[in-house]
C-alpha cells in the first residue's frame, strides 16, 4: 500500500476513516476496507441524474422538519449546532434505506472523492508513527518532500506551528497538519540521525494515488497483478501495467482483487473487456426507473482474451470487484481462487450537494451476465446485523471449510458452460482456500500496535542501504535473510517499549515476522524504481507466506480447462 502524506499503518482506501489505525495492512486493512466499503461501493457518474418528481409529496414532511429545527433553534434551553443536528438527522434518516446509501459531510467528501480522483494535495511523503515520534519511512518521487532533502529515518518535529511529538500524536493529527491547497507553503522542523534540528519550507503539490499494487512475472509465463481500488485511474494503470507484463513473456495471470473495496463501475467492466472476447455482456443494472437501467457489453479488442486466469477474491473484494469477478466466472474466462466475496450488488450515485457534503443514493441494483445479484440480504434500518455478517461467517466456519459456505438453493444460475453459480450473497469461488491464521497471535497484534516490525525494517534498510541498493533483486533476495539473533533484537526492542515477550506465540508467528521485515527491507530498499508507485520487491517476497496466492500458482491446469468446457470446480 502506498500512502502518500498518510500513515504507513493504514489510510483512507475507498471512503475516509471514521478514526485511523496504527496497525499492520495484515492486521487491520480487512475490517478497515469493510467498514470502508459500506460507505462506499459501486458508483456512477451523477449525470444519470435527470429530472425531478412533484415535491408535493414530500412538502409535508419537509415543512414540519423546517418547523422542529427552527422551534430548537430559537427556545432549547442550551445552546446548539443545529448543522450538527441536520447532520445526524440525515444520517439516522438513511438508515432507514439499505446499508450502503450513505451522507458524508464536507471534510470526508473530499477525502472520500481524493481516493477515487487518483490523488490529493499534500507534500508526499510517507510516515510512521513510533515512540510517539512522527518518522519518515520514504519520500515520494518527484514529489515536494524529496525536492527537499528529507530522508527517510527523519523526524518530524513540528509542522508549521504544531508540534508533531507526545502520546497525544496519531495520525488524524498528522493529516490534518500536512495536507493543504496546492501551492500554499509548509514549514517542517526536521531532525536528521546525527544533526540538529532544521526548518524546511515546501510548497504543497498534487500527490498520485495509485491503484496497481504490483505487477510482476511469477516465472518466464506467469504474471501477477494486484488491484487495490477502482478509483479514476485504475483502468489505465492496469492497462499499461498488462502490457508490460505481456512484453516480458506472460502466457498466464494472476489477478490479485482481494480486499479490493470497489469503485467506479466503468473501470470495472473496462478491466473486465480486457479479458472477455466479442461484445458479451458484462453487467448490467436495474433501477425504479428506466433511466438507471444500463447494459456494458465488451466493445474493444483486450490484450488478454486468450491464456489461462487466475482471479484471487475473498471477503474484502466488494463491488466493483465483484462484478469483474462475476462477469469472468459466468463466462467461464476465469478461474476464481480464494474466499466468498462480500456480496454488494448496489450501485451509488454520488452527489454534491450545496455546501460541499455528498449524498452517495443507491439508485439500481447490479447483475452478473448470468442475471445474479450478489448482494446478501440485509434488512432496512438493521445496518448493525448487516455489518455483522462477516462475523457470522467466522462463527460458522466459513473461512476455514468450504462446505459452511451457504448458497440459497433458489439461486442457481448457469455460466457460458453450464457450470453451476449462485445469486444472493457474494461471488463464491471455484476453488476454495481457507483463510492461514496459524501465525496469527496476540503477540504479533502487540508487535504491530507498537510498529515493532516496521521500525525494525526501516532501520535495517537504512543501515545498509547503500549496500542494498547496488543489488539486482535476485541477489538481494538471496542475500538477505534475517537470523535469530536478528529476530532476538526485534523482541528486545519490543520488550523494550513495553510488550511482554511470549515465547509460544512467538515461535508461532516467527517465520511470518521474518518474511515479513524481509518483505518490508525490500520496500524501503527498491520502492523508488518502482514506476507507477508499485511495490513489487515487497509482494515478490510477501506473497511467498500467502497460502491463497502458493496454492493459486498451482491451478493453472484447472483455468486451462475452462477453455475447454470442464468445469473446474473444487472445494479441497
Amino acid at each position: 500500500m502506498r500512502n502518500e502524506d498518510q500513515s504507513i499503518n493504514g489510510g483512507p482506501e475507498h471512503t475516509p476513516e471514521k478514526k485511523p489505525i496504527q496497525n499492520d495492512r495484515t492486521i487491520v486493512r480487512l475490517p478497515m476496507l469493510l467498514g470502508l466499503t459500506l460507505a462506499g461501493g459501486v458508483l456512477i457518474g451523477a449525470s444519470f441524474f435527470g429530472g425531478t418528481k412533484n415535491l408535493n409529496n414530500i412538502g409535508k414532511g419537509y415543512s414540519k422538519y423546517k418547523e422542529i429545527l427552527q422551534l430548537i433553534e430559537n427556545n432549547y434551553v442550551d445552546s446548539v449546532n443545529t448543522d450538527d443536528l441536520v447532520d445526524f438527522s440525515i444520517s439516522k434518516m438513511l438508515e432507514k434505506l439499505d446499508p450502503h446509501t450513505a451522507y458524508l459531510n464536507p471534510t470526508d467528501a473530499v477525502a472520500a472523492r481524493s481516493q477515487l480522483e487518483g490523488g490529493f494535495d499534500g507534500i508526499g511523503v510517507e510516515f510512521n508513527i513510533y515512540k510517539d515520534t512522527v518518522y519518515v519511512v520514504t519520500p515520494l518521487a518527484g514529489g515536494p518532500s524529496e525536492t527537499a532533502g528529507i530522508q527517510s529515518g527523519d523526524k518530524i518535529l513540528q509542522v508549521d506551528e504544531t508540534k508533531l511529538t507526545g502520546k497525544a500524536i496519531d495520525n488524524t493529527a498528522v493529516f490534518k497538519a500536512m495536507r493543504g491547497k496546492r501551492g500554499t507553503e509548509v514549514r517542517l522542523t526536521i531532525l536528521s540521525k546525527g544533526q540538529q534540528p532544521r526548518v524546511v519550507t515546501l510548497t504543497r503539490d498534487r500527490i498520485p494515488t495509485y491503484a496497481v499494487d504490483a505487477a510482476y512475472m511469477v516465472d518466464t509465463q506467469t504474471g501477477y497483478l494486484k488491484v487495490n481500488r477502482f478509483s479514476d485511474s485504475a483502468y489505465e494503470e492496469f492497462k499499461t501495467a498488462l502490457a508490460n507484463l505481456k512484453q516480458q513473456g506472460m502466457k498466464q495471470l494472476v489477478l490479485d482483487l482481494r480486499n479490493n473495496p470497489g469503485g467506479y463501475l466503468d473501470r470495472a467492466t473496462n478491466m473486465a473487456d480486457e479479458f472477455i472476447e466479442g461484445n458479451k455482456l458484462l453487467v448490467y443494472t436495474d433501477g425504479k426507473e428506466d433511466r438507471y437501467d444500463r447494459k456494458y457489453f465488451a466493445k474493444l479488442p483486450g490484450q488478454f482474451e486468450d491464456g489461462a486466469l487466475i482471479v484471487l477474491i475473498d471477503e474484502g473484494s466488494a463491488s466493483a470487484s465483484e462484478i469483474v469477478a462475476g462477469a469472468l466466472q459466468d463466462h467461464d474466462r476465469g478461474y476464481i481462487v480464494g474466499r466468498r466475496s462480500f456480496g454488494k450488488g448496489l450501485v451509488q450515485m454520488p452527489v454534491q450537494l450545496s455546501d460541499g457534503s455528498e449524498l452517495r443514493l443507491t439508485i439500481s441494483r447490479y447483475y452478473t451476465p448470468t442475471g445474479r445479484s450478489i448482494q446478501k440480504p440485509y434488512v432496512p434500518g438493521q445496518e448493525g446485523d448487516y455489518e455483522k455478517e462477516l462475523d457470522l461467517r467466522s462463527k460458522r466456519g466459513e473461512y476455514y471449510i468450504a462446505d459452511s459456505i451457504k448458497n440459497d438453493p433458489k439461486k442457481v444460475f448457469k455460466t457460458d458452460k453450464g457450470r453451476t453459480v449462485y445469486g444472493g450473497g457474494g461471488i463464491t469461488p471455484d476453488y476454495f482456500v481457507p483463510r492461514d491464521s496459524s501465525w496469527q497471535t496476540a503477540y504479533l497484534g502487540q508487535l504491530y500496535a507498537k510498529n515493532i516490525i516496521r521500525e525494525y525494517a526501516l532501520t535495517y534498510a537504512n543501515a545498509n542501504r547503500k549496500q542494498l541498493e547496488k543489488l539486482p533483486f535476485a541477489e538481494f533476495d538471496k542475500a538477505v535473510n534475517l537470523t535469530d539473533t536478528q529476530l532476538q533484537q526485534l523482541t528486545a526492542d519490543a520488550t523494550a517499549e513495553g510488550v511482554k515477550f511470549n515465547a509460544a506465540e512467538f515461535n508461532r508467528s516467527k517465520e511470518y515476522i521474518r518474511t515479513q521485515v524481509k518483505a518490508l527491507i525490500a520496500r524501503y530498499v527498491y520502492q523508488r524504481n518502482n514506476k507507477g508507485g508499485q511495490n513489487n520487491e515487497f509482494y515478490r517476497i510477501a506473497n511467498q507466506s500467502d497460502n491463497t496466492y502458493v496454492k493459486a500458482l498451482t491451478l493453472f491446469d484447472r483455468a486451462r480447462q475452462l477453455e475447454f468446457g470442464s468445469n473446474g470446480v473444487s472445494k479441497k
